[in-house]
């Protein structure tokens, strides 16, 4: 079976609480954007193990495991003796704050419930996929929502335009981990969620742009300055929706303009970044 794995953009990120076991509480914008990983997955008929390939060696031993979780947390939860092979060809950025390994976990989580007949529920694969990280169970979902908890509240939100989407991102990537070792020492920002979810139910790009935030953003920029200049030229360009994604180091911009789009592509990559052209999914 072959199969696409979304990436995500964060249109807006508030960092509501911190529990107990160390995981912090969100309230989230989540859109899945067109940019995406390919999986290959099949039968590994007659082998006693799961074997997992990667096109970027930078991931062997690292991003792909997710894929050997999800596999482990679907057996644990249905009971099958079945071992694949999954090849990933990698096109979402490592380190990027775009759910690149928790999207290619959903994959597997989806690309097993049909290959094996198991007719799950999108809520019992979710259940599985929250088991392995907080963002799968939004990968599952790969629809437009307001996410809380810590990912794995789901409600779906309107979108009425497919926006054209520029993702850029700097050499450097960011840890998930450190960017949230450090968020507490840093104000909150100012974060209107519902006017955000309003915005994009009508299309108002300057609604959207007044209330959106992410509280990551300010501690990302800590660590690696240069996603302030990024953003600050994505504004220049003529983006009025633009931020860091996620924990970064992605950085995006919406507009209705694929003459911006364009323009922006061939500006950030004169300036040594990866930027990748994309659209919103809706």
């Amino acid at each position: 079976m072959i199969c696409k794995a979304n990436a995500k953009i964060n249109l807006s990120l508030k960092v509501t609480g911190l529990r107990e076991d160390g995981y912090h509480t969100l309230e989230m914008v989540n859109l899945p954007i067109g940019l995406h990983d390919i999986l290959t997955i099949e039968v590994n008929r007659g082998g006693r193990s799961t074997f997992i390939t990667c096109d970027d060696l930078r991931l062997i031993g690292v991003k792909h495991n997710l894929c050997q979780k999800a596999v482990d947390a679907m057996r644990k939860e249905f009971g099958f003796k079945e071992e694949f092979i999954i090849d990933i060809h990698k096109e979402v950025p490592f380190a990027a704050g775009l759910g690149g390994g928790s999207s290619n976990a959903a994959a597997t989580i989806k690309a097993l419930n049909t290959i094996l007949h198991l007719h799950a529920s999108e809520e019992a694969l979710c259940k599985v996929g929250a088991t392995i990280g907080a963002d799968v169970p939004f990968f599952i979902k790969n629809e437009p929502c307001k996410v809380t908890g810590i990912g794995e509240i789901m409600e779906p939100i309107r979108v009425k335009k497919p926006y054209f989407c520029l993702i850029v991102k700097p050499e450097a990537g960011l840890s998930t981990k450190d960017v949230y070792a450090i968020c507490d020492n840093f104000p909150r920002t100012a974060i209107d969620t519902e006017k955000v979810i309003e915005g994009l139910a009508t299309d108002d790009l300057d609604l959207i742009a007044s209330s959106m935030g992410n509280d990551l953003m300010t501690p990302a920029e800590s660590l690696l300055p240069t996603i302030t200049d990024i953003c600050n030229d994505l504004k220049e360009l003529g983006f009025k929706v633009s931020m860091m994604s996620g924990s970064g180091s992605s950085c995006f911009g919406l507009t209705t303009d694929a003459k911006l789009i364009r323009e922006a592509t061939k500006h950030f990559e004169k300036l040594g970044h990866i930027a990748l052209p994309t659209k919103v999914i809706c």
